[in-house]
């Protein structure tokens, strides 16, 4: 990668884990926090106020790429997230849990996403485009695991109005990022952007299915692996950071040589069907530990290890399949569609997770994430190998 790819890469990748940061920073101590608030006794409103950053990220997420296409990345992205940064503060000074639901959806509502991958994929050339996408994957990766270790530490220090206010504080930070490190984006294509062509696209909505299945599979699943370590593990809440994030820093490492051999070879769906097959396993693995009444806290080290490997190579792989197969004037939006099933994933992924545990118990969980994994694997057999690079662009390179 040249310095110009790998200094967008980079920065914008810190954007897009900031973005996911307001997501999870709150995960681990929100649920104790708000039985202080007005409202907050009521678990309807609590999920409500977890939930609600995703939905709306989904709602805003194709206007964005659409707008990112015809007025530029670079502004759209500032303009989300000063967005971003005032439901922050909106956030941060809530005195109740209606507020803080407010604050959370006028967070979401700055839906970078679309626009800070597509600018990627417009600053890098094909061949090293999964390794640009792969930071993003590792940026989300790092600020799940990162968020697991500082939430409590922080909550403790500054509570969870100081914590919403970093979030905002670290936004407006961002923005200068965009304006001063990011390099300048390049020309956009000549085209008019096309949401009809996008949806028509077979291709692309097998990747948007993708999408939507993993980040679903991603959230069922840490609503029930907490208390699974807690019960094989014997590891108390506080210290799960012990097990999370060794297992995270491991899979990057091991991603790596799938990815890049796939990249050389010209393997990219070989690599892509693997990671599926990978994460099927995980989640019959995880159903099996949970149909026992004693399993070695071992097996659950290494199930969630497989799973973040297979989680990292598939959020690296999808985006910069989806920049590839897309129309060139229609990046964007593209991304946009992509980036929207991705949010409803994390949505509909805690939903449902806290509803089938609550009444099918843990391991059905695992059950639906088999389940969207196996239509997954079928629909992703059945898609072409993207070459690594056309020969078009190779010219133009």
């Amino acid at each position: 990668m040249s310095r110009d790819e790998i200094r967008a890469s980079t920065s914008l990748a810190s954007i897009f884990g900031l973005r996911m940061l307001g997501l999870f920073l709150i995960l681990p101590v929100f649920s104790v926090h708000a039985k202080g608030l007005p409202g907050g006794d009521s678990a309807t409103l609590v999920g409500l106020a977890l939930g609600i950053y995703g939905l709306t990220q989904s709602f805003g997420q194709i206007p964005f790429g659409i707008a990112s296409d015809k007025y530029g990345r670079k502004r759209v992205i500032v303009i989300g997230l000063i967005v971003f940064a005032l439901g922050s503060f909106i956030a941060a000074a809530a005195d109740d849990i209606v507020w803080v639901i407010i604050g959370r959806a006028v967070q979401g509502a700055g839906a970078i996403s679309a626009a800070v991958t597509a600018f990627i994929a417009d600053s890098t050339r094909e061949e090293h485009r999964t390794k640009a996408m792969a930071m993003v994957g590792g940026s989300i990766g790092l600020t799940f695991a990162g968020s697991l270790v500082i939430s409590p530490l922080l909550y403790q220090a500054i509570g969870m109005g100081g914590i919403f206010a970093l979030t905002g504080i670290l936004s407006v930070l961002a923005i200068l990022v965009v304006i001063y490190i990011v390099p300048a984006a390049p020309a956009l294509p000549p085209g008019r952007s096309s949401i009809r062509e996008v949806l028509a696209n077979s291709e692309l909505m097998r990747l948007n299915y993708g999408v939507f299945a993993l980040h679903v599979t991603q959230m069922a699943m840490f609503v029930v692996v907490p208390s699974t370590l807690i019960k094989f593990g014997n590891l108390p809440l506080a210290e799960h950071w012990k097990i999370y994030l060794p297992v995270v820093i491991a899979s990057f490492i091991f991603m790596l040589p799938p990815i890049f051999i796939g990249e050389k070879r010209g393997k990219s769906k070989q690599v892509f069907v693997g990671a599926i097959a990978l994460l099927l396993l995980v989640q019959i693995g995880m159903w099996l530990v949970l149909s026992q009444t004693q399993v070695h806290s071992s097996w659950l080290v290494a199930l969630l290890l497989a799973f973040f490997v297979a989680f990292n190579i598939l959020e690296a792989s999808q985006p910069s399949l989806v920049s590839r197969i897309a129309p060139p004037a229609s990046k964007g939006a593209a991304l946009g569609v992509y980036n929207t099933l991705q949010a409803l994933g994390l949505f509909c992924g805690g939903a449902l997770g806290g509803w089938l545990t609550q009444h099918l118990g843990g391991a059905s969980v695992f059950v639906l994430g088999a389940a969207l994994t196996v239509a997954w694997l079928i629909i992703a057999a059945n898609m072409k190998n993207v070459p690594r690079r056309s020969q078009v662009q190779a010219a133009v390179v």
